[in-house]
């Protein structure tokens, strides 16, 4: 049975893409609202190990019986697993401060990826920066402070992990588009997934034999213990991550592969919405009047990179 899904897509097809982009956006929202809500059951590795033999499984078995095992294996292996380190990265710090934050101040730290691409492009890309875009760039940081509210007394440093999850994310962006558009979704999936794998048993290891501070260990079980207590809930719950992980990745990488960021950019801020209808859900928690005009400043950035890149790309196309 063969899926055209699964294959590497050259030609761009902006409506599927937006449409599966938004239904990746939905998925992954809702795993990553599950895990917040979990976390005070498992911890960061055990979450991890679980999830990416579930995911490793999950894609083998959709391979065989549909197009076959061949589209687990890279074309060009470095810049796919470069690609799934800056994933891994990305997630532990998005989840790390998880117990600590509203799933709100997690999602728009992440969303600040559009102002590192950015910046990334004019470092390595030696793109010039205009007025408009260093009007964005202010836009978003300003954003971003208000999230952080360096000011407060209850500002804590674990704010600035899910910013950092935002830098490792836009390096994703930028490796995917430009590196990886030839390989097929099921190797960019396979590759997280192994990755995965590796960081999630080399953090039990170090944290269950290695490094054991009682007092880390009772602040932060989610990152300071490498294996607690296995129950059935939590193995459920962690293969059903693992569901929900693949199907909202490959979708994502799906999209992010057959369309130009600039157009998907604007509709990936609607993560920043379900965070909130989420966020309500499961925590019963509202985003502050302050932190949700961050979220919106936050947003208005990307959106207002994403329309410039569109007007440059349009120039370019008329020259």
């Amino acid at each position: 049975m063969r899926f055209n899904f699964l294959h590497p897509q050259l030609k761009d097809n902006p409506v599927s893409s937006l449409s599966m982009l938004v239904l990746g956006v939905i998925i992954l929202s809702l795993q990553d609202s599950l895990i917040k809500f979990m976390s005070s059951e498992t911890s960061f590795w055990q979450l991890q190990f679980i999830r990416s033999i579930g995911n490793i499984v999950l894609l083998m078995l959709i391979a065989k019986y549909t197009n076959g095992i061949h589209l687990l294996f890279p074309i060009n292996w470095k810049p796919v697993y470069f690609r799934a380190l800056m994933m891994t990265t990305c997630m532990f710090c998005f989840f790390a401060a998880s117990p600590k934050l509203t799933f709100a101040q997690m999602a728009a730290g992440l969303y600040t990826f559009p102002i590192f691409v950015s910046l990334l492009a004019i470092i390595f890309l030696n793109e010039r920066i205009g007025i408009w875009r260093i009007f964005a760039l202010i836009l978003g940081s300003s954003g971003a402070l208000l999230i952080l509210e360096p000011w407060s007394e209850n500002f804590s440093l674990l704010q600035i992990l899910p910013i950092m999850a935002g830098f490792f994310f836009a390096c994703n962006i930028i490796l995917i588009r430009k590196y990886c558009r030839e390989e097929s979704v099921m190797s960019l999936t396979l590759a997280v997934g192994i990755m995965f794998f590796v960081s999630a048993s080399l953090g039990i290891l170090f944290f269950e034999f290695i490094y054991k501070v009682s007092i880390y260990r009772d602040t932060s079980p989610f990152v300071f213990i490498g294996w607690p207590l296995l129950t059935f809930i939590v193995f459920s719950f962690c293969l059903s991550c693992s569901i929900l992980n693949i199907t909202g990745n490959m979708l994502l990488a799906k999209a992010y592969q057959t369309a130009e960021s600039s157009w998907l950019a604007p509709m990936d801020y609607s993560y920043l919405v379900f965070a909130t209808i989420w966020g309500k859900v499961f925590f019963g928690v509202w985003p502050s009047y302050l932190n949700a005009f961050g979220m919106f400043l936050i947003a208005s950035s990307g959106i207002l990179i994403a329309f410039r890149e569109q007007l440059n790309i349009k120039n370019q196309q008329r020259k």
